[in-house]
């Protein structure tokens, strides 16, 4: 289900959540391992955002170059990472490969949609649903752009481009 036009009409139809999942394969990676994270903070102090049963950590991440131009390029999304401390570098050591081919989808949604878990108390002044999305956005991770003591940089691309 995607989130209906009537809570996007209202005066304040809430904050748009996006939340990341990273899909490792097996074969390129020797891993089958998903993260779930999102970029921002949480009502709780635990700072995870819980939506549909998962759990999403908070993660230093910025993403841009979603949008579609309508000049029939498909859009070659950027992803950057926070380096601090090179907690990214030594991850990326451990992977023979790198993250090249993984499977990176957006999820958006509005904050009135989340599990109750998120809010104080864990009591949802809204009605939670976990199918309330916006259209996911599935891209593949085609190649490292940067990587220094600061960032990692990653360029996304479609499936089937």
């Amino acid at each position: 289900m995607t989130v209906p036009v009537s809570a996007l009409q209202e005066i304040a139809p809430g904050a748009v959540i996006e939340l990341f999942v990273l899909e490792l394969n097996q074969l390129q990676h020797g891993t089958d391992d998903v993260f779930r994270f999102h970029a921002g903070v949480n009502l709780n102090n635990s700072g995870s955002v819980q939506w549909a049963g998962n759990e999403y950590i908070p993660f230093p991440i910025e993403a841009e170059g979603f949008e579609y131009s309508g000049n029939g390029q498909l859009p070659r999304p950027r992803i950057r990472i926070s380096n601090v401390l090179s907690t990214i570098s030594a991850i990326l050591l451990t992977l023979p490969d790198g993250l090249e081919g993984a499977k990176v989808t957006r999820v958006r949604t509005l904050a009135r949609y989340l599990d109750a878990a998120n809010f104080p108390g864990g009591v949802s002044p809204y009605a939670p649903d976990p199918t309330a999305e916006f259209p996911r956005e599935i891209y593949y991770v085609d190649r490292k752009t940067a990587e220094n003591r600061d960032l990692v940089e990653y360029e996304l691309a479609a499936a089937f481009d």
